[in-house]
Protein backbone atom coordinates (compact mmCIF):
# COMPACT_ATOMS: atom_id res chain seq x y z
CA UNK A 1 0.00 0.00 0.00
CA UNK A 2 1.19 3.31 -1.23
CA UNK A 3 1.88 6.05 1.92
CA UNK A 4 -1.77 7.82 2.47
CA UNK A 5 0.21 11.18 3.46
CA UNK A 6 2.11 11.60 0.29
CA UNK A 7 1.31 14.72 -1.90
CA UNK A 8 1.67 14.86 -5.69
CA UNK A 9 -1.19 16.93 -6.81
CA UNK A 10 -2.85 20.31 -5.22
CA UNK A 11 -3.63 19.41 -1.80
CA UNK A 12 -5.19 21.49 1.12
CA UNK A 13 -4.51 19.96 4.83
CA UNK A 14 -7.53 20.80 6.74
CA UNK A 15 -6.54 21.79 10.05
CA UNK A 16 -9.02 22.42 12.61
CA UNK A 17 -6.97 23.21 15.58
CA UNK A 18 -6.90 20.09 17.36
CA UNK A 19 -4.43 16.91 18.32
CA UNK A 20 -6.15 14.80 15.55
CA UNK A 21 -5.22 17.30 12.48
CA UNK A 22 -2.22 18.51 14.06
CA UNK A 23 -0.64 14.62 13.85
CA UNK A 24 -2.19 14.62 10.47
CA UNK A 25 0.20 17.36 9.88
CA UNK A 26 2.85 16.18 11.10
CA UNK A 27 2.85 12.81 9.32
CA UNK A 28 2.29 14.30 5.77
CA UNK A 29 5.81 16.57 6.94
CA UNK A 30 7.04 13.24 7.94
CA UNK A 31 6.30 11.82 4.24
CA UNK A 32 8.35 14.73 2.71
CA UNK A 33 11.24 14.76 4.84
CA UNK A 34 10.13 17.15 7.60
CA UNK A 35 9.41 20.01 5.00
CA UNK A 36 5.54 20.77 3.01
CA UNK A 37 5.30 19.71 -0.22
CA UNK A 38 4.91 22.18 -2.99
CA UNK A 39 1.50 20.94 -4.27
CA UNK A 40 0.24 21.56 -0.83
CA UNK A 41 -1.40 24.06 1.57
CA UNK A 42 -2.11 24.29 5.34
CA UNK A 43 -5.57 26.06 6.28
CA UNK A 44 -7.29 27.13 9.32
CA UNK A 45 -10.53 28.64 9.55
CA UNK A 46 -11.12 30.46 12.49
CA UNK A 47 -14.69 31.69 13.71
CA UNK A 48 -13.68 33.78 16.31
CA UNK A 49 -14.94 31.42 18.65
CA UNK A 50 -12.17 29.33 19.22
CA UNK A 51 -10.46 29.06 22.85
CA UNK A 52 -7.11 30.98 22.76
CA UNK A 53 -5.14 27.67 23.70
CA UNK A 54 -6.61 26.03 20.36
CA UNK A 55 -5.28 29.64 18.30
CA UNK A 56 -1.75 29.40 20.43
CA UNK A 57 -2.07 25.44 19.52
CA UNK A 58 -2.10 26.00 15.86
CA UNK A 59 0.87 28.96 16.32
CA UNK A 60 3.02 26.49 17.77
CA UNK A 61 2.52 23.90 15.31
CA UNK A 62 3.73 26.66 12.75
CA UNK A 63 6.95 27.99 14.78
CA UNK A 64 8.03 23.88 16.07
CA UNK A 65 7.73 22.48 12.49
CA UNK A 66 8.68 25.37 10.84
CA UNK A 67 5.40 24.59 8.06
CA UNK A 68 3.37 27.69 7.02
CA UNK A 69 -0.09 27.82 8.01
CA UNK A 70 -2.80 30.20 6.37
CA UNK A 71 -5.34 31.44 8.92
CA UNK A 72 -8.65 32.14 7.01
CA UNK A 73 -11.78 34.35 7.93
CA UNK A 74 -15.09 34.27 6.42
CA UNK A 75 -15.70 37.84 5.44
CA UNK A 76 -18.20 39.75 3.15
CA UNK A 77 -17.76 42.35 0.95
CA UNK A 78 -20.65 44.47 -0.93
CA UNK A 79 -23.08 41.35 0.72
CA UNK A 80 -21.19 38.65 -1.22
CA UNK A 81 -19.37 35.99 1.08
CA UNK A 82 -15.65 36.18 0.87
CA UNK A 83 -12.59 35.61 2.97
CA UNK A 84 -9.75 37.25 4.38
CA UNK A 85 -6.43 36.32 5.78
CA UNK A 86 -5.25 37.11 8.91
CA UNK A 87 -2.69 35.98 11.45
CA UNK A 88 -2.18 34.91 15.22
CA UNK A 89 -1.83 38.25 16.06
CA UNK A 90 -4.73 39.49 14.46
CA UNK A 91 -7.51 37.04 14.67
CA UNK A 92 -10.72 37.63 15.69
CA UNK A 93 -11.19 36.41 19.37
CA UNK A 94 -14.84 37.22 19.79
CA UNK A 95 -16.93 35.87 17.24
CA UNK A 96 -16.60 37.89 14.74
CA UNK A 97 -16.53 36.17 11.94
CA UNK A 98 -19.20 33.51 12.96
CA UNK A 99 -21.78 37.12 13.98
CA UNK A 100 -21.20 38.33 9.97
CA UNK A 101 -22.24 35.19 8.64
CA UNK A 102 -25.28 34.86 11.27
CA UNK A 103 -26.03 38.33 10.44
CA UNK A 104 -25.67 37.84 6.38
CA UNK A 105 -27.83 35.00 6.69
CA UNK A 106 -30.14 35.95 8.76
CA UNK A 107 -30.36 32.52 10.78
CA UNK A 108 -28.69 30.40 13.17
CA UNK A 109 -26.61 27.17 12.39
CA UNK A 110 -28.77 23.70 13.95
CA UNK A 111 -27.79 20.16 14.10
CA UNK A 112 -29.85 19.85 11.10
CA UNK A 113 -28.89 22.66 9.37
CA UNK A 114 -24.89 23.36 10.41
CA UNK A 115 -24.19 25.78 7.64
CA UNK A 116 -21.60 27.43 9.68
CA UNK A 117 -18.95 24.50 9.65
CA UNK A 118 -19.93 24.76 5.16
CA UNK A 119 -19.47 28.46 5.41
CA UNK A 120 -17.19 29.51 8.08
CA UNK A 121 -14.90 26.29 7.60
CA UNK A 122 -15.31 24.76 3.95
CA UNK A 123 -16.12 27.13 2.04
CA UNK A 124 -13.81 29.95 3.16
CA UNK A 125 -11.25 27.87 2.68
CA UNK A 126 -12.21 26.64 -1.09
CA UNK A 127 -12.49 30.56 -1.76
CA UNK A 128 -8.94 30.81 -0.96
CA UNK A 129 -7.78 27.90 -2.66
CA UNK A 130 -9.92 29.44 -5.66
CA UNK A 131 -8.22 32.31 -5.38
CA UNK A 132 -4.83 30.57 -5.64
CA UNK A 133 -5.66 29.62 -9.35
CA UNK A 134 -6.67 26.52 -8.13
CA UNK A 135 -9.28 24.17 -10.18
CA UNK A 136 -11.00 23.25 -6.89
CA UNK A 137 -14.19 21.75 -6.78
CA UNK A 138 -15.52 21.31 -3.12
CA UNK A 139 -17.08 17.79 -4.32
CA UNK A 140 -13.88 16.78 -5.80
CA UNK A 141 -10.35 17.72 -5.15
CA UNK A 142 -7.81 15.47 -2.66
CA UNK A 143 -7.90 17.82 0.57
CA UNK A 144 -6.84 15.82 3.70
CA UNK A 145 -9.18 16.30 6.50
CA UNK A 146 -8.36 14.38 9.92
CA UNK A 147 -10.65 11.21 10.16
CA UNK A 148 -9.62 8.81 12.19
CA UNK A 149 -9.94 5.21 12.33
CA UNK A 150 -11.96 4.86 14.76
CA UNK A 151 -14.63 7.06 13.54
CA UNK A 152 -16.22 4.70 11.05
CA UNK A 153 -20.09 7.03 11.38
CA UNK A 154 -17.75 10.34 9.89
CA UNK A 155 -15.72 8.28 7.45
CA UNK A 156 -18.59 6.69 5.84
CA UNK A 157 -20.01 8.85 3.42
CA UNK A 158 -16.60 10.46 2.54
CA UNK A 159 -14.01 9.68 -0.17
CA UNK A 160 -11.30 7.69 1.48
CA UNK A 161 -8.45 9.24 -0.06
CA UNK A 162 -9.23 12.39 1.83
CA UNK A 163 -8.78 10.49 4.94
CA UNK A 164 -5.03 9.65 5.29
CA UNK A 165 -5.30 9.23 9.02
CA UNK A 166 -8.40 6.22 8.40
CA UNK A 167 -6.37 4.80 6.05
CA UNK A 168 -3.36 4.50 8.03
CA UNK A 169 -5.32 2.45 10.64
CA UNK A 170 -4.79 5.73 13.25
CA UNK A 171 -7.03 5.72 16.44
CA UNK A 172 -7.08 8.08 18.81
CA UNK A 173 -4.39 6.39 21.37
CA UNK A 174 -2.31 6.92 18.50
CA UNK A 175 -3.09 10.53 18.51
CA UNK A 176 -2.56 10.00 22.44
CA UNK A 177 0.48 8.85 22.13
CA UNK A 178 2.47 11.07 20.05
CA UNK A 179 1.16 14.15 21.82
CA UNK A 180 2.81 12.56 24.92
CA UNK A 181 6.23 12.38 23.45
CA UNK A 182 6.54 16.50 22.42
CA UNK A 183 7.51 19.33 23.64
CA UNK A 184 4.17 21.07 23.41
CA UNK A 185 1.01 20.19 23.04
CA UNK A 186 -2.98 21.74 22.78
CA UNK A 187 -3.95 23.00 26.67
CA UNK A 188 -7.02 23.16 27.09
CA UNK A 189 -8.64 23.49 30.45
CA UNK A 190 -9.78 20.19 31.89
CA UNK A 191 -12.61 20.77 34.51
CA UNK A 192 -13.97 16.99 36.40
CA UNK A 193 -11.95 15.17 33.80
CA UNK A 194 -14.05 16.58 31.09
CA UNK A 195 -12.39 18.89 27.73
CA UNK A 196 -14.98 21.96 27.90
CA UNK A 197 -13.81 24.45 25.50
CA UNK A 198 -11.92 23.64 22.59
CA UNK A 199 -12.86 24.75 18.68
CA UNK A 200 -15.69 26.72 18.87
CA UNK A 201 -16.17 26.81 23.32
CA UNK A 202 -20.34 26.96 23.08
CA UNK A 203 -20.79 24.75 20.13
CA UNK A 204 -24.57 23.97 19.52
CA UNK A 205 -23.55 20.24 19.44
CA UNK A 206 -22.05 19.73 23.15
CA UNK A 207 -24.23 18.04 25.26
CA UNK A 208 -26.62 20.35 27.63
CA UNK A 209 -24.01 18.65 30.67
CA UNK A 210 -21.22 20.82 28.82
CA UNK A 211 -22.96 23.99 28.23
CA UNK A 212 -24.26 23.81 31.62
CA UNK A 213 -20.91 22.81 32.98
CA UNK A 214 -18.92 25.53 30.92
CA UNK A 215 -21.87 28.46 32.61
CA UNK A 216 -20.75 27.59 35.62
CA UNK A 217 -16.91 27.85 34.89
CA UNK A 218 -16.90 30.41 32.47
CA UNK A 219 -20.61 32.30 32.49
CA UNK A 220 -19.00 35.09 30.68
CA UNK A 221 -18.50 33.02 27.12
CA UNK A 222 -22.11 32.59 26.98
CA UNK A 223 -23.12 35.77 26.66
CA UNK A 224 -22.36 35.92 22.84
CA UNK A 225 -24.03 33.41 22.25
CA UNK A 226 -27.52 34.77 23.66
CA UNK A 227 -27.12 37.78 21.83
CA UNK A 228 -27.15 36.18 18.59
CA UNK A 229 -30.15 34.00 19.65
CA UNK A 230 -31.77 37.47 20.52
CA UNK A 231 -30.90 39.72 17.29
CA UNK A 232 -32.16 36.19 15.39
CA UNK A 233 -35.18 36.23 16.94
CA UNK A 234 -36.04 39.92 16.89
CA UNK A 235 -35.70 39.16 13.03
CA UNK A 236 -37.48 36.11 12.54
CA UNK A 237 -40.15 35.15 15.27
CA UNK A 238 -39.68 31.87 13.73
CA UNK A 239 -36.21 31.30 14.44
CA UNK A 240 -35.90 28.47 16.72
CA UNK A 241 -32.29 29.01 18.19
CA UNK A 242 -28.90 27.28 18.30
CA UNK A 243 -30.50 23.61 19.09
CA UNK A 244 -34.11 22.79 19.66
CA UNK A 245 -34.70 20.55 22.80
CA UNK A 246 -31.88 22.43 24.41
CA UNK A 247 -32.61 24.84 27.02
CA UNK A 248 -31.65 28.31 24.71
CA UNK A 249 -28.31 30.04 25.36
CA UNK A 250 -30.23 33.14 26.95
CA UNK A 251 -31.86 30.67 29.77
CA UNK A 252 -28.00 29.28 30.25
CA UNK A 253 -26.79 33.38 30.92
CA UNK A 254 -29.85 33.71 33.16
CA UNK A 255 -28.33 30.26 34.84
CA UNK A 256 -24.96 31.37 34.95
CA UNK A 257 -26.07 34.66 36.54
CA UNK A 258 -28.16 33.52 39.04
CA UNK A 259 -24.93 30.89 40.18
CA UNK A 260 -23.11 33.92 40.68
CA UNK A 261 -25.28 36.27 42.61
CA UNK A 262 -26.15 33.45 44.67
CA UNK A 263 -22.50 32.38 45.57
CA UNK A 264 -22.13 36.15 46.06
CA UNK A 265 -24.63 36.67 48.99
CA UNK A 266 -22.72 37.16 51.92
CA UNK A 267 -25.50 36.47 54.35
CA UNK A 268 -25.40 32.70 53.27
CA UNK A 269 -23.90 30.66 55.79
CA UNK A 270 -21.08 28.23 54.07
CA UNK A 271 -21.57 25.41 57.20
CA UNK A 272 -17.61 24.92 57.10
CA UNK A 273 -17.69 25.12 60.86
CA UNK A 274 -15.01 27.08 62.91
Amino acid sequence: MSNPFKIDSPTCISFSGGRTSAYMLWRVLEAHQMSLPPEAVVCFANTGKEDEKTLEFVRDCSVNWNVPIVWLEWDSVDEKPKFKVVDFDNASRNGEPFEKCIKHYKKLPNPVQRWCTGQLKIRTIHRYLRSLGWEHDETDNDDFIGIRADEPRRAAKMNKRKLPLYLDGVIKKTVTDFWSEQNFNLNLMIHKGETLLGNCDLCFLKSVDTKVNIARVFPEKITWWARMEKEVFDMSKASTGFSKGHPSYRELLKFSIDQIEMFDDESIDCFCGD
